[in-house]
């Protein structure tokens, strides 16, 4: 081999090392580098080079939040259930040299203290209030891994329960109390449904009724009222026609009067009187003792004047 090939082969095993050497450290991660074995620092994002053999990268961390999923725990409750639980775990690594070195297997740990915080929280509860308090376990769970985590370099920011599976037993009376509250609630918007129509059929009844009444009662004012009326005109009527016939007598009075007639002749228009009223449907007519002297006064004139036309006759 001569040397232009040792040479070639050198410079490719200077840019081979060059090469490995440059990191580029994407976004949302963090490289820790050790140096000589020995903790030498955090890169963060951008372009870093390598010492070789003396510095490596000893782990990446990923920086985003973070999400693992529990298989189901078994716990007992205060009253002696027991029941499986499985749970999510969202964490954030936010010292990176923390989480390298603070623990062995990081999510590991995590889990197994998610297991015993579990414990520990449903086993100061019963099982009814287990069912009902998921908001606050999940609280509880969050606020004693973010404690006991601190030191891994790691930030629990959620926790929460997925499954609460109670025994089979447990699980079918719990299935039929649902049953009988769901037949309940339906028994009683059905009363209700029925209590509403009856209601408003009650309601529209009685309005119909009302109306009628209304109906009927402005019927017999205006009944009523046309009686009225019409007897008012009836009335009016028959004083209009008294009052014209009064009037015509007197002005028939008052003219004979101004032709200075006396009172035979008012007496003769009295009979005129008498006869219309003799030609109506009465059965007895009384003459007044005047009236009878004045046609015994016309029957005398009546003879005389037929005596004066027989003796000129002659």
């Amino acid at each position: 081999m001569g040397p232009l090939v040792m040479l070639v082969v050198l410079i490719l095993i200077l840019i081979f090392i060059a090469t490995s050497c440059i990191k580029i450290v994407p976004q949302a991660h963090a490289y820790v580098i050790e140096r000589l074995g020995a903790y030498g620092g955090t890169w963060n994002v951008g372009l870093h080079f390598k010492i070789p053999f003396i510095e490596r990268v000893a782990r990446r961390v990923n920086l985003k939040e973070q999400v693992v999923d529990f298989p189901p725990q078994p716990v007992i409750t205060k009253d002696n259930v027991t029941m499986q639980i499985d749970s999510i775990v969202f964490f954030q690594i936010t010292d990176p040299k923390l989480y390298t070195y603070g623990v062995e297997n990081p999510i590991m740990a995590i889990e197994n203290l998610t297991a015993t915080t579990l414990r520990n929280i449903i086993g100061d509860m019963e099982l009814d209030e287990t069912l009902t308090s998921r908001e606050i376990i999940n609280t509880r769970m969050r606020a004693s891994l973010d404690v006991a985590t601190d030191p891994w370099g790691i930030k629990v920011t959620r926790v929460e329960l997925k499954n609460i599976t109670p025994p089979a037993a447990i699980r079918e009376a719990m299935e039929k109390q649902m049953k009988a509250e769901r037949e309940r609630r339906e028994a009683i918007l059905k009363a209700e449904g029925e209590k509403k129509s009856a209601v408003l059929v009650a309601e529209g009844r009685k309005e119909s009724m009302i109306l009628q009444a209304e109906a009927d009662k402005q019927a017999v004012i205006l009944k009523a009222e046309a009686e009225r009326e019409k007897m008012i005109k009836e009335a009016e009527g028959r004083a209009q026609a008294i009052l014209k016939e009064q009037e015509a007598n007197a002005e028939s009075i008052k003219l004979i009067r101004e032709a200075g007639a006396d009172d035979a002749v008012l007496t003769l228009k009295s009979l005129d009187a008498f006869k219309a009223a003799a030609n109506g449907r009465a059965t007895k007519i009384i003459i007044p003792s005047e009236i009878q002297g004045i046609a015994g006064l016309v029957s005398s004139l009546k003879g005389i004047a037929e005596t004066e036309t027989e003796a000129a006759k002659e």
